[in-house]
C-alpha cells in the first residue's frame, strides 16, 4: 500500500503536475509574454522530445550510481525546471528547461512503475497499481486548482509556475524515501527472463496512441477559446479532465480482469477515439466537457494496459519493455501535434485533425486484438 502511494504521489509530481501544467498556465504565459501559437507549440514540442529522450536513456540495462539515484535526481529536476520556468527569461531558457523537465518525467514515469508493480506483484496485491496510475490524475486536478486560484487573486504566469515546481518538490520525499529497486541479476539468471518480440507491435500500438491523445491533450483549450459559446466552460475542461483521469484505472483493470488487457486496451481506444472526435468536431460545452472527460478516463489506462500486455509477455525485462513501449508512445506524442497543429492551420478548424487523432486511435484498437505473442529476445 505504501509503495502504491510513493508511486502516486511521484506520478502526480512529475507528471500530474510539471508535465501538464504547461495547458493551464499557457494562455496567461502567452498573453503576457506575446507567444504565438507556433511558438508555443515549440515549447510544448521541446517537452515531447524530452520525454523521447529519457524514455530511450531509461532502457539502459544499467544506470551509473543505480536506480535510487536516477530516480530521485529525476524528481528534482522535474519539479525545479518547473520552477525555473517562473524565473527564466528568453526563449532558449523555456526550451531547454521544458526539455529537462520532460526527459525527468520519462525517467521516473519509468523508474517508479517498474518498482511500484514489482512490489505489489510480489505482494500480492497488484490490484493497488490503480492507486500508483491515479497519481497523475491527482496531479491534473491539483495543478488546475492551483493556477485557478493563483490567477483569481491576480497573479502573474511566472508566480504560477514557481508555485507549481515547488509543490511538485514537497511531493517527492516519501517517493524517495519509500521506492526500491532490485540489483540487476547477471550472468544466466538475466537470459532466463528476456524480452519478447511481442512488445514491437504493442509499442506501434502506443505509437499510434500517442499521437491521437496528443493532438486533443494538446489543443483542447485552443478548441474551448475557439467558439464564443464554450469558452464560459474553460476553467472546468482541464479539472474534468484531471478528475476522470484520478479513478479511472479502476475502471480499467476490473474490465481488464473480465476481458483480458487486450480487449481493455481496445476499448479504451475506441473510448478515447469517441473523445478525441466529440472534442474536435462538437464545439459545444456538451461535447468539450464530453470529450475532456472521454480523455481523461481513457489516457493513462492506454498507458497501464498497455504495461499490463507487456507483463502477460513474460516477467523478465521489465523495466526496458516499459521504456520501449514509453518511446513508442513519446515519437507519436511529439509528431501528432505537429501533425494537427499543421491540419489545424491550413482547415480553419480543429476537425481535420480530431479525424486524423481518432484514425489513429481505431487502428490501435484494431492491432492490438490482431497481434500476439511471439517468440522472445533479449
Amino acid at each position: 500500500m505504501l509503495a502504491a502511494f510513493a508511486g502516486m504521489l511521484a506520478l502526480a509530481s512529475s507528471q500530474g503536475i510539471c508535465r501538464f501544467v504547461y495547458t493551464p498556465i499557457l494562455p496567461a504565459m502567452a498573453a503576457g509574454l506575446g507567444l504565438g501559437p507556433s511558438t508555443a507549440g515549440l515549447i510544448a514540442s521541446a517537452n515531447f522530445l524530452g520525454y523521447l529522450s529519457g524514455a530511450i536513456a531509461a532502457m539502459a540495462k544499467r544506470l551509473p550510481g543505480g536506480r535510487r539515484a536516477w530516480f530521485v535526481g529525476s524528481l528534482c529536476v522535474s519539479a525545479l525546471s518547473t520552477a525555473a520556468m517562473g524565473v527564466a527569461s528568453g526563449l532558449p531558457a523555456y526550451l531547454a528547461l521544458r526539455f529537462a523537465g520532460g526527459a525527468s518525467g520519462a525517467f521516473v514515469l519509468v523508474l517508479a512503475t517498474a518498482a511500484v508493480l514489482e512490489t505489489l506483484a510480489e505482494a500480492g496485491r497488484s490490484r493497488l497499481g490503480a492507486l500508483h496510475y491515479a497519481g497523475v490524475g491527482v496531479g491534473i486536478v491539483l495543478s488546475a486548482l492551483i493556477v485557478a486560484m493563483l490567477e483569481a487573486s491576480g497573479a502573474g504566469w511566472r508566480t504560477l509556475w514557481i508555485v507549481a515546481g515547488l509543490i511538485a518538490l514537497v511531493l517527492v520525499q516519501l517517493p524517495a524515501r519509500v521506492l526500491r529497486w532490485r540489483a540487476p541479476v547477471a550472468g544466466a539468471a538475466a537470459q532466463a527472463a528476456p524480452m519478447h518480440r511481442g512488445v514491437l507491435p504493442l509499442t506501434f500500438c502506443q505509437f499510434l496512441y500517442g499521437a491521437g491523445y496528443a493532438v486533443t491533450a494538446t489543443f483542447l483549450i485552443a478548441m474551448v477559446r475557439s467558439a464564443p459559446a464554450t469558452r464560459a466552460v474553460e476553467p472546468l475542461i482541464w479539472t474534468v479532465v484531471g478528475l476522470a483521469a484520478a479513478p479511472s484505472l479502476l475502471l480499467w483493470l476490473w474490465v481488464s480482469a473480465r476481458i483480458g488487457p487486450r480487449r481493455a486496451y481496445a476499448a479504451a481506444a475506441l473510448l478515447e477515439a469517441a473523445g478525441v472526435l466529440m472534442a474536435g468536431g462538437w464545439p459545444t460545452p456538451a461535447g468539450l466537457l464530453a470529450g475532456a472527460a472521454l480523455l481523461g478516463g481513457t489516457f493513462m489506462g492506454l498507458t497501464a494496459l498497455s504495461f499490463a500486455v507487456a507483463r502477460e509477455l513474460g516477467p523478465g525485462a521489465q523495466e526496458r519493455q516499459i521504456a520501449i513501449l514509453t518511446t513508442g508512445f513519446s515519437v507519436g506524442q511529439a509528431l501528432g501535434p505537429l501533425l494537427g497543429g499543421a491540419l489545424a492551420e491550413a482547415s480553419g478548424s480543429f476537425w481535420s485533425a480530431s479525424a486524423l487523432a481518432a484514425a489513429a486511435l481505431l487502428l490501435a484498437a484494431v492491432l492490438i486484438l490482431a497481434t500476439r505473442p511471439r517468440s522472445a529476445v533479449t
